[in-house]
């Protein structure tokens, strides 16, 4: 999820498309948060770990 919302950050950065600028930012956002409960040991979407 975090590189999906890198490559849309970019893309939305280049074609300066604002929508795909701020989808990017929250699917980074998303990710991030998922990765840091992960890494702690909660279990995220019905797993133990998520990367």
């Amino acid at each position: 999820m975090i590189v999906l919302g890198v490559i849309l950050l970019i893309i939305g950065f280049v074609a300066n498309i604002a929508i795909l600028w701020t989808i990017g930012i929250i699917l980074v956002a998303i990710g991030a948060i998922f990765f840091l409960l992960g890494s702690l040991g909660h279990a995220v979407g019905g797993r133990r770990h998520y990367w």
